[in-house]
């Protein structure tokens, strides 16, 4: 590689890394912009579950899957130690993700996956951070939204999981909407047993579903009915969540200040 090529490619990863990285009002919209193009690209597949593939369905597949590539080499050129991130299970999903918009008789319904990269970048600190300035509510009620974002996610993962294994080969499961019932009953163990799933794999993904899904709708019970805590890092100690009210670090007895907005 030329001098020249190296020190273009130098730039360019670094201003890459000024957004995805950085703290930036700029960066902070690029992220945003990102969590809302993953969530488009998901209600676009959902919406496409339901009616039958055209030449503008598979065209707009492809351009998705072409955007998609160019945003994930984008992450593999930042990346600091490819090696690990090409390992991560995140990644490894998003690249499926991304194959199955490339090539849909690969199955599009895989492009569920991408959903794991959106939870993937609402727990980075630097989003958390700016929605935590940015949105006094998200302040009030972290654990519980974040909560529910795992519950949801995992809820929808599963359906795309579900749908992406079994359209094709059990009647019973038709879009995405029969996908959704089948997982909603399973993971609330209702199981009205009008929808199974064939075959060993389909067997397998139910157990998933009853034993990760029911863990995480406790988890988020939990959050939703126990004391609201809010996030205050001690100066001393370190502990970061306090009572609403609280003037004194439980541990360590140190004053804390806990900034609020007034009155509710």
């Amino acid at each position: 590689m030329s001098e020249t090529a190296r020190s273009r490619t130098g730039t360019l990863t670094a201003r890459l890394r000024a957004l995805y990285e950085g703290r930036s009002d700029r960066a902070h919209r690029f992220r945003y912009a990102l969590l809302a193009f993953d969530l488009l690209t998901i209600l676009f597949v959902i919406a496409t579950s339901f009616s039958t593939h055209g030449p503008v369905v598979e065209t707009i597949n492809t351009a998705l899957g072409v955007v998609l590539a160019a945003e994930f080499a984008a992450r593999l050129l930042i990346a600091r130690q490819r090696l690990k991130f090409l390992a991560s299970p995140w990644v490894i999903a998003d690249l499926v993700a991304v194959m199955s918009f490339l090539a849909p008789l690969a199955g599009e319904g895989l492009g569920f996956l991408r959903v794991l990269r959106t939870l993937r970048l609402l727990r980075a600190y630097p989003l958390l951070f700016r929605l935590r300035k940015d949105f006094a509510f998200f302040r009030r009620n972290e654990e519980v939204i974040v909560a529910s974002i795992n519950l949801a996610v995992f809820v929808f993962v599963m359906t795309g999981l579900v749908y992406a294994t079994q359209h094709k080969v059990n009647p019973q499961i038709g879009n995405y909407g029969d996908a959704l019932y089948f997982t909603v009953t399973a993971l609330t163990t209702t199981g009205f047993g009008d929808i199974t799933l064939d075959g060993t794999m389909g067997r397998l993904i139910s157990v998933v579903v009853m034993v990760c899904g029911v863990t995480l709708f406790l988890r988020l019970a939990q959050v939703l009915f126990r004391p609201r805590k809010v996030r205050e890092p001690c100066t001393v100690c370190g502990l970061e969540l306090h009572d609403a009210d609280a003037v004194h670090c439980k541990h360590c007895g140190e004053v804390i200040r806990i900034e609020t907005e007034g009155m509710e």
